[in-house]
């Protein structure tokens, strides 16, 4: 049973489709969601006909979104409070890993209840890590993620510079593979950069959000941010080019036309 914004997204699927998140609840136990941010998660839990009118007695809500590590500790109270449970529960990885059913799953939540989710949650995730204090999976996203976009925006700029002292595209992406490129990011983004393919897997605003998220972190911390900041500020660049809908490996475009 699914529900999504975009009701023509759900019409291959070949499964039943409820007209809301409230009605989706009330059909089954376990819920998976997958949204923007932590604003698109609020929305469908205590909106109108959220997943809260649908009722969630003894019901699971597993989010896979990277949300704010504030409002993650939110949700669970909300659900908490509504005798449900919640599991944040970001991923990493994208469409490809995610296809096979081989994504890495970083858990928080109550452990009964992630017990009993840990069989949906094979389902996609390959490798299942459970921390189970509330918001610490979300800061884990957002730290995997400082690494995930300074590696993009590394990669790019090598590319970037092979390109500009006389080598071909492929030799140089060849060459980085062999050394220090060498990395799951090239190895997934390759084809793209060699094709300059940007079809989006993982979007240049979704890691600008991340990495947003992450200098909100930092502050909370008291420390500073220096490669992360940098880097999502690269990244917002692609917003003021009108390509921040595209991969996340076009800020290769951005670089380049420096």
């Amino acid at each position: 049973m699914v529900w999504n914004r975009t009701k023509e997204k759900t019409s291959d699927l070949g499964s039943g489709i409820a007209s809301s998140p409230a009605k989706l609840v009330r059909e089954t136990d376990v819920i998976f969601i997958n949204l923007t941010d932590s604003a698109a998660v609020s929305s469908v839990i205590t909106g109108k006909e959220g997943i809260i009118e649908g009722g969630c007695k003894g019901k699971i809500l597993i989010d896979t979104t990277t949300n704010h590590f504030e409002s993650v500790v939110l949700f669970h109270d909300i659900l908490r409070r509504n005798d449900g449970y919640y599991l944040e529960s970001p991923v990493l990885g994208s469409v490809i890993p995610a296809s096979q059913g081989a994504l890495t799953v970083l858990v928080s939540g109550e452990s009964d209840a992630f017990d009993r989710a840990l069989p949906y949650i094979e389902k996609i995730g390959k490798t299942v890590y459970y921390l189970e204090t509330p918001a610490l999976a979300t800061k884990m996203k957002l730290i995997n993620n400082l690494v995930l976009g300074s590696f993009m925006a590394t990669i790019a700029e090598a590319l970037a510079f092979g390109e500009d002292v006389g080598i071909g595209k492929s030799r140089v992406l060849e060459i980085l593979a062999s050394g220090a490129g060498n990395s799951s990011v090239l190895g997934a983004k390759r084809e793209k950069l060699l094709n300059e393919n940007f079809s989006p897997h993982f979007s240049s605003a979704l890691i600008y959000k991340d990495l947003h998220y992450l200098q909100d972190l930092a502050r909370t911390l008291k420390r500073p941010l220096f490669t992360g900041s940098v880097t999502k500020e690269l990244f917002g660049m692609t917003l003021s080019k009108g390509l921040d809908s595209l991969d996340f490996c076009a800020i290769y475009r951005i670089l380049k036309d420096l």
